[in-house]
């Protein structure tokens, strides 16, 4: 069942699971704590994520708010990225192990696993009514060294959890993008044979 934001917004060229239509990035959070009852399952989920030679080379790392990293974590971020993610319950920091493990040989496809492993916690979340938005808006080189990342891991992007608000409670001008955003047409995107 579409969401009645989602209707109005989105307009499939073919039907597909409402799981996946019904995905999107909200800002607007409650700024309530998350338990671990409510958490673990998105991380659940991005465990069974594909990967190549079964490898799982995706990392989270997180901080829940009022705990001691949960600084660390926001202050990583851009100003315009801060003004909304306050009120998130959870931050992550998505890394990728760029070697396989089993030989230490590097792995081409390292960020397209952790890429599954995102989606999959995104989509977990989101059929939970959690607001889950992945964002590049923060310093990577201070995260690597902030967060102590190896050499060997790639990060990727950062995360903000959390429970639903209402868009009432952002700032006028985050406000006026509070909506689904629309995509690009299927034509535009895939192309049989060669590139056109």
């Amino acid at each position: 069942m579409l969401s009645p934001e989602i209707q109005t917004h989105r307009k499939p060229g073919y039907p597909i699971n409402p799981i996946i239509h019904n995905r999107w990035s909200p800002r607007a959070m409650t700024g309530e704590e998350m338990s671990d009852a409510e958490l673990m399952p998105l991380f659940e989920a991005a465990r069974w994520a594909p990967s190549s030679y079964n490898g799982q080379p995706w990392r989270f790392l997180y901080a829940k708010r009022n705990t001691p990293n949960w600084d660390l974590f926001y202050n990583l971020m851009v100003d315009v990225n801060k003004q909304w993610t306050k009120n998130a319950s959870v931050l992550l920091v998505v890394i990728s192990h760029k070697v396989f493990e089993k030989n230490n040989k590097p792995s081409v496809t390292h960020s397209y696993d952790t890429g599954s492993a995102w989606m999959s916690l995104a989509l977990e979340g989101s059929s939970r009514g959690y607001v889950v938005h992945g964002m590049q808006g923060f310093d990577y080189e201070k995260a690597r060294k902030d967060l102590q990342i190896p050499d060997e891991y790639q990060v990727e992007a950062m995360a903000a959890i959390g429970k639903r608000a209402p868009k009432e409670s952002l700032p006028p001008e985050i406000q006026e993008k509070e909506f689904p955003s629309d995509r690009k047409p299927l034509n535009t995107i895939i192309f049989e044979g060669k590139f056109h």
